[in-house]
């Protein structure tokens, strides 16, 4: 029953955060090659998308130990990483997750701690575009639909 709920909602969060780091890479960009003023909006912009992306990696995590596909790979954890799919989701797709949003925090806080609105956004800018690289290379698209609306 959680299954059925929180796959759909993650599958649809997914879409959320890349419209949010669109978002807030484009205003990080044109603050930064704009030299212009970071401004409240630039400041809630990120608290959006880091809090969104906090809540998709907790439903992942939840996920990753209520799934079906998973249990199958976390039973014999050996031969999952023979399967390139099951090795995906187990472990490249968990840990691209995790790394994306420790390095979108690190945006985040270098942001928040530049004394400049120049170093704001630009710090900004490069740290959400290497963490929407990552999330973009972690999302399992192959074989899946674009949005579940059940499990």
């Amino acid at each position: 029953m959680l299954y059925s709920i929180l796959l759909p909602l993650h599958s649809i969060l997914r879409w959320v955060i890349v419209i949010l780091a669109v978002v807030t890479i484009g205003r990080a960009l044109y603050g930064w090659l704009g030299k212009k003023p970071w401004v409240l909006l630039d400041r809630r912009l990120s608290a959006f998308f880091i809090t969104g992306l906090e809540i998709q990696v907790l439903l992942g995590v939840i996920l990753y130990f209520i799934s079906p596909v998973n249990q199958i790979a976390l039973q014999n954890f050996a031969a999952a990483m023979g399967n390139a799919e099951q090795r995906f989701i187990a472990v490249e797709h968990v840990v691209g997750m995790i790394l994306a949003l420790g390095v979108a925090h690190g945006g985040r806080t270098l942001s928040r701690k530049a004394r400049d609105s120049f170093k704001k956004h630009r710090n900004a800018a490069l740290f959400y575009i290497l963490a929407i690289a990552i999330i973009l290379l972690s999302i399992p698209w192959a074989g899946r639909p674009l949005i579940r609306f059940w499990g």
